[in-house]
């Protein structure tokens, strides 16, 4: 009987990395994530890509095996279209929002961030440039958004220009860095499922303003927003007017992305004028 191509990835894999067991995890427009057992004793992830998504996942994976295990989780090896990576079992950061221990989850995000944004020895190139990522926000036709709110879509691409004129480092980032991209460990809280972009340290933690999902009562309040954007330019060194901006014109940029998909952007007008009136006062 004929494998079907995933299964024959899938074998491959097994046999390469002397696996003995897997279970699917997952299924994604990018991606079949499997858990594996390596001598019936270690577990282990198994992310075999989809060709949709397959150039942007390897510089995800690229930027993983980067990162070395700090402030992320490990990735052991990359072959062709499979990542071989660390078994996290732990929940996610945003299990802990929703629990009610946002400060505590904004303090790891922090920690996260600083062992992410660590100086390495060795340089890392063909990351995304993140003037690249945002370039949907610039070319969405602004009659697309509703008539009430487009003058907080001219507002944030405004604002996104002025910081793209205005670069500072430009390292490696993550790119999604949200509380349901970290997960607790035996090794403490740890990142997954980068995007791999080149740019502003500062963007790092723009997606975290407008999330988790299913904690909307604690991301719209503007006391959480303005100790948020506190706790970042204290522990991480980085500019409170910067990291607003660059969370306002990321609220935006989803905004296009939603659009773009033929959905509503609903949440996104909740946060946009809340994240406005925090770069404002900045």
């Amino acid at each position: 009987m004929n494998q079907s191509p995933l299964q024959t990835a899938l074998s491959r894999a097994m046999i390469r990395w002397s696996l003995t067991k897997s279970t699917q995890l997952a299924d994604s427009p990018s991606s079949t994530i499997f858990k594996v057992e390596q001598n019936g004793r270690n577990f282990a992830v198994l992310k075999l890509l989809k060709p949709a998504a397959a150039q942007e996942e390897r510089r995800g994976g690229r930027l993983m095996n980067w990162y070395g295990g700090e402030g992320a989780a490990t990735v052991f090896d990359i072959h062709g279209d499979t990542i071989f990576m660390e078994w996290l079992d732990g929940g996610t950061l945003g299990d802990a929002v929703r629990a009610g221990h946002d400060d505590q989850s904004t303090t790891a995000l922090c920690s996260v961030v600083g062992g992410l944004h660590r100086a390495r020895a060795e340089p890392l190139e063909d990351m995304l440039p993140l003037r690249e990522r945002f370039q949907p926000l610039f070319d969405t036709d602004v009659r697309a958004w509703p008539h009430t709110a487009r003058d907080m879509y001219a507002r944030a691409a405004g604002i996104a220009l002025k910081l793209f004129d205005r670069p500072t480092a430009q390292i490696p980032l993550h790119g999604d860095l949200h509380h349901d991209n970290i997960m607790s460990s035996d090794r403490g809280w740890l990142a997954i499922d980068p995007k791999g972009l080149l740019g502003d340290p500062c963007y790092e933690l723009a997606n975290a303003f407008i999330n988790p999902l299913g904690a909307e009562d604690t991301v719209k309040d503007p006391r959480r927003i303005a100790a948020m954007a506190d706790m970042v330019a204290e522990r991480l060194g980085y500019s409170r007017k910067r990291v607003l901006g660059w969370a306002s014109a990321h609220a935006a940029l989803s905004a296009c992305w939603t659009l773009e998909a033929g959905e509503a952007i609903i949440w996104q007008l909740t946060m946009l004028p809340l994240l406005l009136s925090a770069y404002d006062q900045a």
